[in-house]
């Protein structure tokens, strides 16, 4: 494990960073785009089943199953990126969903419906660490956050256009579900197809970054080796406060506007706003961010998110909703790429895979978990819940600062054993 430094790396350009990269990299990225805009199911899944005659309750209780097997698809997705490395994964994912998606159209009841909808969301999100695992070992270490913030870029803008398509297919379709289902399966065999094509293998990329160096009793731990890193664990703790806390916007927010008799539109707003900030300054920043000590840029991250929330706690109107919304998002444009780099290069190589499928698990628990106390808060507190939910914040600040480790000081560059996997020179890219 490496120790602390203050090292930082020089300023690292946007276009050199993605310019640079190996094919790999580029078709992860690319490939994380068109996955995220052809992800329908989450948006219209219970629409679907309500116009297919069940429940309200049934719907609901079947996108909540799908999002339980979200969270446990990136802790299988994080096994399966070390043992079979990142392109079987992805693929197993890809073609998995695709078959799993398109099936959900012709299943004849309930339970079956039930069971299929949870397993998209396992495999659907097994490709995840698989990504971010072999983003970090085919970027170098100075350009490792700028690469992060490139791929969060990706994935913002892909997820900011699905409704809209998804819409467009739902009406093409006659306001049917069929095509819509179907395209959404397409972009996925799509994606396994060039995963199959581009991505290199174990053995390659284990030869070209040194992942294989663990010992066998490392690997064989799993998990049980990521849990006895007590610093890691620790920053696991801060990501889930700061999750649990991040999410109420989706759930306290809208309750306590509706209670204040806010009109609704501020809201919308607001939450459009923040996507748009994220999309325009989120990479320009991180310019600037990346030379940044990682203990200074997460916890301004943590205490923005905090001191958002804790906003919305003055008297609500218009003007409290924007500008507490507006704090919150610059704490993402800050350190959002930096928060989700960190995980890759926290641990041993060996088990990279596992430390960022421990950290997406921990992310999507406090989003689920979040919800439901924010929401029980509420209504114990009413308006005055706010500064409640901020004492997450001051925890995760608190462990966040404690546990990370600035990056670790950059070791003498090796020939690479494999030039198809270094990255290309500017002159090689064109």
């Amino acid at each position: 494990m490496s120790s602390d430094t203050t090292d930082a790396p020089g300023a690292v350009g946007i276009w050199a960073t993605f310019r640079d990269s190996p094919i790999a990299v580029k078709t992860v990225i690319g490939g994380v785009f068109v996955n995220k805009v052809g992800s329908f199911l989450n948006i219209f899944l219970v629409l679907f089943m309500v116009s297919a005659g069940y429940s309200t309750s049934q719907a609901a209780t079947t996108l909540g199953a799908y999002g339980i097997g979200a969270v446990i698809g990136v802790l299988i997705g994080g096994a399966m990126a070390d043992r079979l490395g990142a392109r079987n994964a992805t693929v197993i994912s890809m073609a998995g969903s695709a078959a799993l998606i398109a099936a959900l159209l012709y299943l004849p009841n309930y339970p079956t419906l039930l069971a299929a909808a949870t397993l998209v969301g396992v495999v659907g999100q097994i490709y995840r660490p698989a990504s971010a695992t072999l983003l970090s070992e085919l970027t170098p270490d100075d350009r490792q956050v700028m690469i992060f913030g490139i791929y969060r870029f990706g994935l913002n803008l892909g997820t900011m256009a699905a409704p809209l398509i998804g819409y467009a297919l739902y009406n093409l379709d006659r306001q049917d579900y069929d095509l819509l289902f179907w395209g959404e399966a397409a972009v996925a065999l799509g994606y396994a197809v060039l995963a199959h094509l581009l991505l290199p293998n174990r053995a390659a990329t284990s030869a070209a970054t040194g992942t294989g160096g663990g010992t066998d009793a490392d690997t064989a731990a799993g998990y049980l080796a990521v849990l006895r890193d007590r610093r890691y664990v620790l920053f696991l703790v801060a990501t889930f406060f700061n999750s649990a806390v991040y999410v109420q916007y989706l759930s306290t927010l809208p309750l306590d506007i509706q209670a204040a008799g806010v009109e609704i539109f501020w809201y919308t707003l607001a939450v459009s706003l923040n996507g748009f900030v994220i999309i325009a300054l989120e990479l320009p920043m991180t310019k600037v961010t990346q030379r940044w000590p990682f203990k200074v840029t997460i916890g301004i991250t943590f205490t923005m998110v905090g001191l958002g929330f804790l906003t919305y706690g003055l008297p609500l109107g218009p003007t409290v909703i924007i500008i507490g919304t507006m704090i919150w998002t610059l704490s993402e444009v800050i350190g959002g790429p930096t928060f989700f780099a960190y995980p890759a290069i926290a641990g041993p190589p060996h088990l990279r895979g596992r430390y960022i499928g421990s950290f997406q698990f921990v992310f999507g628990l406090g989003t689920a978990i979040g919800p439901v106390v924010g929401g029980l808060l509420f209504v114990r507190f009413g308006h005055q819940v706010w500064p409640i939910i901020t004492i997450g914040s001051i925890i995760a600040v608190v462990c966040g600062v404690i546990s990370i480790r600035n990056r670790p000081a950059a070791a003498p560059a090796e020939p690479d054993p494999d030039p198809e996997l270094a990255p290309a020179s500017s002159a090689d890219q064109g």
